[in-house]
């Protein structure tokens, strides 16, 4: 009797264990895991490589569909999320703010949360949401009205609800949290509606805020419902009141390294655009900062664009790896150059452009870290000398304010030490306008229209080394690239918005194989096993920024259809 009841205790405890959820351990695990994807970026660390073999230049061609789902309904739109696998069920976010748990091997629907959003929410640049995190039994992802949601994995029941801010201010959440040292990380958008940009860290169980820390200069941050410090010295880079509707908008979110002990978190324009408002360095938009994840304290920043007058977000991820015997962090920014920091310090290590043509600057000193202005080609002052009071002097620079890259997260290979980039070749006819802030309106102060600078292309996945900038190969594309690359074995694989997911060898650049989903790729594909098979998904459904801002560019490419739905491959035995 004793034995069997020790025994239905000891499969009680099982059972529990086995049920437990998602752990600190197993998020911290996430890169080397090949049964989970667990995390956005494959790993907090943001590098998108996964160790996988089974699918290979070898095998290949017998990489076939085994399931697709349409998100349904007319709420088509952008579809950029990354999704989750965890305990059989993958866990993906689509437009409007909605998320489906589907199982992962057969593509059936187990449940569906759509949020209900208010009249009057302001998404600057399309109702897109890029994906979730997942604790304990808990899936959490934000809403364009400026809530985080946290739902249980196996019911889709709501758990807890929070408010991140005023949506009729112009804040929105589109990005996916990151979890770190146990607590969520999320960030804001809203850039272009005079915002505060911040990061913020929560308990994921209850949704309860540990810290808040602003990330333009002369704001108070706050730690357990105390004051924690102002970010920077008021007005030391800031004059007047500026700095009170500066911008920095964090909203792509961030990645974290366990090595340092830090978050990374990009940072968005400054507001206005007009930079003739805001004379100084405006920190700290436009930048990389690092915060300590267990105060909320800045522990370094570095700023790639100082007193950015070109909407160059410096919102681009920061990925962690190792180079040299450092610990070391990459970036490769809107303003068209690749960025090498010391991950521990921020001291720059490389700076070096990857796209062909930067108007902006000659270049990054590597001494003081700072650019080399080019200031003929700083939009004008519409107040000032040759402005007529209603603009200032138009000036054409590359690249145009979408960006050298934008959203599209790049991937690392330790295997080839390369990283690979989605890269686009645009400029802009740029000017300056007068603007005063008003809340919930648009905080430009500056037009514009996009332009292609080649005829055969203008994006291209380029495989860069960060040590010497050289481009080992590069695969054109017509249209712009606008989803991410996923490394998994001796392949890379990446979407195109004219529909195809494709691979290549991720040391020649040889294109292996590709796939017709039906509409534009732009969010980042994934891989795992499940059942002991290699999966591959990919969300398909044109949209986001370029149909909305591309000007000529959104022209050159409005033939491309919508869609909304997930498909995932594997081998054809």
């Amino acid at each position: 009797m004793k034995r069997s009841l020790l025994s239905l205790l000891v499969l009680a405890a099982t059972a529990h264990v086995g049920a437990q959820g998602v752990t600190d351990a197993m998020i911290a695990d996430d890169a080397k895991s090949t049964n989970n994807v667990l995390s956005w970026g494959l790993g907090t660390q943001g590098q998108r490589h996964s160790p996988l073999t089974g699918i290979n230049a070898k095998n290949i061609n017998r990489l076939t569909p085994a399931w697709s789902m349409s998100f349904g309904g007319e709420k088509q739109r952008g579809q950029q999320s990354q999704p989750l696998v965890h305990n059989g069920k993958m866990f993906v976010t689509a437009s409007y703010s909605r998320i489906f748990a589907l199982d992962a091997k057969t593509g059936n629907k187990l449940w569906k949360y759509e949020h209900r959003l208010p009249e009057g929410i302001m998404p600057c640049c399309d109702v897109i949401n890029r994906g979730a995190a997942l604790y304990d039994n808990l899936v959490i992802f934000g809403t364009l009205d400026a809530q985080l949601v946290a739902l249980d994995q196996d019911t889709g029941k709501v758990v807890w609800r929070e408010k991140i801010d005023d949506y009729s201010a112009g804040y929105s959440y589109t990005a996916a949290p990151l979890i770190a040292e146990g607590l969520l990380l999320t960030g804001v958008s809203g850039g272009e509606f005079g915002v505060i940009g911040r990061v913020e860290a929560r308990d994921p169980k209850t949704g309860k805020m540990v810290w808040t820390r602003p990330v333009v200069e002369g704001h108070m941050g706050y730690k357990d419902g105390k004051e924690n410090g102002i970010s920077g010295t008021t007005n030391a880079s800031w004059p007047g009141e500026t700095w009170k509707t500066g911008g920095a908008a964090t909203w792509l979110g961030g990645t974290y390294d366990p090595k340092t002990g830090l978050a990374y978190f990009g940072t968005g324009n400054p507001g206005p655009w007009n930079s003739h408002v805001r004379k100084g360095d405006n920190l700290y938009s436009a930048s990389t900062v690092a915060i300590e994840v267990k105060t909320g304290q800045i522990k370094w920043h570095y700023q790639n664009t100082p007193n950015d007058g070109w909407d160059y977000d410096g919102v681009n991820e920061f990925v962690t790896f190792d180079m040299d015997g450092k610990r070391v962090g990459a970036k490769a920014d809107r303003n068209g150059f690749f960025y090498v920091n010391d991950a521990a310090t921020g001291k720059l290590l490389n700076a070096f452009p990857f796209v062909k043509k930067v108007t902006w600057a000659t270049g990054i000193d590597l001494k003081t870290g700072r650019p080399n202005f080019v200031d003929d080609n700083r939009p004008g002052d519409p107040t000032g000398a040759g402005g007529d009071g209603a603009k200032g002097k138009a000036v054409f620079s590359a690249p145009g304010f979408l960006g050298g890259k934008n959203q599209m997260p790049m991937a690392y290979s330790p295997k080839t030490g390369l990283f690979y980039v989605p890269t686009n070749e645009w400029g802009m006819e740029i000017w300056n306008e007068p603007i005063t802030y008003k809340k919930g309106a648009a905080f430009l102060g500056a037009g514009f229209t996009i332009k292609p600078l080649f005829d055969d292309h203008i994006g291209s996945l380029r495989a860069i080394d960060p040590k010497t900038g050289k481009v080992a190969w590069e695969v054109k594309n017509s249209a712009p690239l606008w989803g991410g690359v996923l490394t998994a074995g001796d392949l890379v694989f990446w979407g195109t918005p004219e529909g195809f997911l494709k691979a290549a060898d991720a040391k020649t650049g040889k294109v292996v194989w590709q796939f017709q989903t039906g509409s534009g790729i732009v969010a980042p594909p994934i891989t795992w096993t499940e059942g002991g098979e290699q999966y591959l998904s990919v969300v398909s459904g044109w949209g986001g920024a370029v149909p909305l801002w591309g000007g000529e560019v959104a022209k050159k490419v409005n033939f491309l259809e919508q869609g909304g739905s997930v498909w995932t491959f594997k081998l054809m035995k």
